[in-house]
């Protein structure tokens, strides 16, 4: 296990998972701008730029979430205010089935470790497929914070790929898209010294990241 892959292939496949989450929303404007061309119902029309306008504001969300979480925000060793990482996660959440209880001081903490909470996020979403709750948690000094992420919910599991890929990867284990978001938070946490676990606690789901 944590065999690294190349950092090449690694932003390869973080490209693929951002456009993949993006295709959805683009798509259905791109519909919505047909119908606006093509008809001339009013209803229709009205049903088009709802359309377009819910899946524009899903798609900047998504676009905004992806630049912290693995993009490069701010230089090298800057500081990230939380207020920013709470708003696009709460951005997010607008599209998904779960509600989203953020626990964090008003403060600035360092941009990796934002980076490493917000992929947390996407794992605790991920591990309640049905929708729930997911609860954000940062606890202890900033300069090297105890982060968490439980998840509550009908079906409530540890995602598979979290399970095989968040402690890094077998020699002989292939990497895709999906499995790519699991393995780069496992990735973070290591480079930060940060110990990090996904378990199930009775039905919740928990992944925490702490030295």
């Amino acid at each position: 296990m944590n065999e690294d892959i190349s950092a090449l292939e690694l932003a390869a496949l973080l490209c693929s998972r951002v456009c993949h989450d993006v295709i959805s929303p683009v798509g259905a404007i791109t519909n919505g701008l047909e119908v606006l061309a093509d008809d001339d119902d009013p209803e229709m029309r009205v049903h088009a730029m709802d359309l377009i306008t819910k899946s524009a504001a899903q798609a900047s969300a998504k676009l905004q979430f992806a630049r912290l979480a693995f993009g490069s925000a701010g230089s090298a060793g800057a500081e990230l205010d939380l207020a920013d990482a709470r708003a696009v996660a709460e951005g997010l959440m607008r599209s998904e089935k779960a509600t989203l209880s953020w626990h964090a001081p008003h403060a600035t903490m360092g941009k990796d470790y934002v980076k490493l909470l917000l992929n947390m996020l996407l794992i605790g979403i991920a591990a309640v497929p049905r929708g729930g709750e997911v609860a954000v948690g940062i606890e202890g000094d900033l300069a090297k914070p105890h982060l968490h992420v439980r998840s509550r919910g009908q079906a409530a599991r540890i995602p598979e790929e979290t399970a095989r890929f968040l402690g890094g990867r077998a020699p002989d284990e292939p990497l895709d898209a999906r499995a790519a978001q699991p393995y780069f938070t496992g990735l973070i946490a290591r480079s930060l010294g940060l110990a990090i676990e996904a378990r199930m606690e009775g039905e919740e789901f928990t992944i925490e990241a702490r030295a």
